[in-house]
């Protein structure tokens, strides 16, 4: 058996979370965006960074703020305040981004800060389609004690010609 991950860091957390999850439990990173609280499932995401310079991608959709070079991967940062439509701002040096794969693509999500995960009773979460139909990137809603936390459907957050553009883009680097 493999001893667990040392404790301290959002990243050693997450990989802790991982480490010791039963199979039929679902756990969430909390993520915040001006005063609202977000959440990914805990499977999709890699890993918890600490914003850094971007470098423009020509060509990419209006929701890359550019791309970073993680450990030798190329990684497009995508601006979350501009899909979620909230006041746009620039990068600050204590934002964070949140390293999560789609099914497709890796894609660091800015994002203001990383709260912790969490694990919901089945009971506490609801499906976006139980909510309002339609609700596109929102797979659902969690009840916690600090209130209700959106949870986003990575697969869902680019469009099919977003994902195309930067695929495209990617290849031009």
């Amino acid at each position: 058996m493999n001893p667990s991950p040392a404790r301290g860091t959002l990243e050693s957390r997450i990989d802790a979370a991982n480490w010791r999850r039963p199979i039929d439990t679902i756990q969430l990173l909390i993520f915040t965006l001006d005063d609202q609280r977000y959440a990914l499932r805990l499977d999709h995401v890699k890993r918890v960074v600490r914003a850094a310079a971007l470098t423009q991608l020509p060509k990419a959709p209006d929701v890359v703020m550019g791309i970073l070079d993680l450990h030798g991967e190329i990684v497009p940062a995508i601006n979350l305040r501009r899909r979620f439509r909230l006041p746009e701002r620039p990068v600050a040096l204590s934002d964070q981004f949140v390293i999560a794969r789609t099914g497709r693509l890796t894609l660091a999500l800015v994002v203001d800060g990383s709260e912790g995960v969490i694990e919901p009773p089945a009971a506490g979460i609801l499906a976006a389609d139980e909510i309002v139909a339609g609700a596109g990137f929102v797979a659902g809603v969690a009840r916690t004690a600090d209130g209700l936390v959106l949870i986003h459907d990575l697969d869902a957050l680019l469009f099919p010609d977003e994902e195309a553009q930067i695929a495209a883009a990617l290849e031009r680097t």
